[in-house]
């Protein structure tokens, strides 16, 4: 495996945009946030090239890479595969019914090796980052921090992945951890305990966060899902499925269309309906877009189906967070009960032998929802972002290695001390060492 270099990385092809206050300005691969003193606002990328215009000589990610905020590509990075299954749509009556799957299914041509659509960010936001970069930080209710995993060790990327205890099952990965990733689990935690103790290790000398929805190279790597799509079918989707948790990759494939449809890539001038799914019982996205407020009531999710979709703080209030993304594009939130989630699990696998990740199954329950209640119209163009799956596959065709925590922390334990721990694990030879791609890289593209 290699990484590349573009040409002058010095001069990057888009600048960040605030949406809120219309600053502009250059990146410098690790900015979060508007410098200036305003409400919260999620920066967008503007990029030189203003139409869509795949690379034919790549796959996977990078072959978007005109509109992704990078300065090396990684060869060999997987991508979304937008497919037709005559069985689901036969089972739906969605004669225009696309899966965007992101996982493991080689017959199929989907080869992302942890599972899930988090590959795409963790590609795009270690391509966006300057060569030599202080050790970045990632909270993860679990995908997330493999696929970090998988991307940073490949690479040689020295990376802090903080996860709740639950989420370590996700962790079983083709290749062990090199020295310099290192995994803390937080014990009796959730996701939003892991999101405030990465953001107190980042306020320490040597560490960088990586900032979830904040990150443009995060959401533009989602963004590749649309794109996909788009060139697949020739046209914007007029209804997207997805679930979501902190509702990043919904926000992406949102700024996407607006994107595509400026870019004229689609043949459709509308932007898809955003229906996104949470689980019931832990919705708060849900219960604040049915009120229209931006009131986030507390939720439970120590019971969900989807442990990944618990994110206790999405980004809902924020300007071009979910919200607005949703107003934009007449969009609705749903619920999906356990029992229907793993009904639409046996149908996948009934129907095309192939496991879904519990989040994708509530997407995919969601859209049986919609459809059996007229929501969706049988004659129209829907595209169901399968957002994790074949992990089952995987796991019969390669012998995983289940990743060790080098750190177990109490969520309420002491907060000094945990930081002090943490600066420790990279303090060691092993991690100290010098922190080089494993290969040297291929000329410039």
């Amino acid at each position: 495996m290699n990484w590349c270099d573009v040409k002058n990385p010095e001069k990057r092809h888009y600048s960040l945009l605030c949406p809120l206050c219309g600053q502009r300005r250059a990146d410098d691969g690790l900015m979060l946030s508007c410098a200036r003193n305003h409400s919260p606002a999620l920066l967008q990328t503007s990029y030189e090239e203003r139409e869509f215009k795949p690379l034919t000589d790549v796959d996977g990610v990078f072959r978007y890479r005109s509109w992704l905020p990078v300065t090396r590509t990684f060869a060999g990075a997987g991508g979304t595969t937008v497919l037709r299954s005559e069985r689901i749509s036969r089972f739906l009556g969605l004669p225009r019914l696309w899966l965007a799957f992101n996982g493991y299914w080689p017959e199929k041509g989907c080869f992302l090796e942890t599972c899930t659509f988090k590959e795409l960010e963790a590609y795009a936001v270690l391509g966006r980052m300057p060569q030599e970069s202080p050790v970045l930080v990632v909270a993860s209710a679990g995908n997330t921090a493999a696929a970090f995993a998988a991307v940073c060790s490949r690479y040689a990327r020295p990376c802090l992945l903080i996860i709740p205890d639950r989420g370590l099952g996700r962790l079983r990965l083709r290749e062990a951890l090199r020295p310099d990733v290192r995994l803390v689990v937080l014990e009796g935690a959730d996701y939003a305990d892991a999101i405030a103790l990465a953001e107190a290790v980042a306020n320490r000398p040597g560490f960088t966060l990586e900032g979830g929805v904040r990150n443009v190279g995060r959401r533009d790597g989602l963004a590749t899902v649309m794109y996909r799509a788009v060139e697949e079918t020739g046209e914007l989707p007029e209804h997207y499925f997805q679930a979501v948790g902190s509702a990043a990759g919904a926000i992406a494939s949102h700024e996407a269309a607006k994107r595509l449809r400026e870019g004229t890539a689609s043949r459709r001038t509308a932007l898809p309906r955003l229906f996104l799914s949470q689980n019931a019982g832990f919705a708060p996205i849900h219960t604040a877009w049915q009120g229209r407020t931006g009131a986030l009531t507390p939720h439970d999710g120590s019971h969900a189906f989807a442990d990944e979709l618990t994110n206790r703080c999405p980004p809902y209030e924020v300007h071009s967070g979910v919200r607005d993304s949703l107003t934009e594009s007449a969009g609705e939130v749903l619920t999906v009960e356990r029992a229907s989630a793993m009904a639409a699990t046996k149908v996948f696998w009934d129907l095309e032998q192939i496991d879904l990740e519990p989040a994708a199954a509530v997407a995919a329950a969601s859209l049986f929802t919609a459809v059996n209640e007229g929501k969706v119209p049988r004659d129209s163009s829907v595209l169901l972002n399968v957002t994790g799956g074949g992990r089952a596959r995987l796991s019969q065709d390669f012998a995983l290695q289940q990743a060790e925590p080098h750190l177990r922390l109490k969520a309420d334990g002491p907060r000094d001390e945990s930081l002090d721990l943490i600066e420790g694990l990279f303090a060691t030879p092993d991690a100290a060492r010098p922190r080089k791609p494993p290969v040297q890289p291929t000329a410039p593209v």
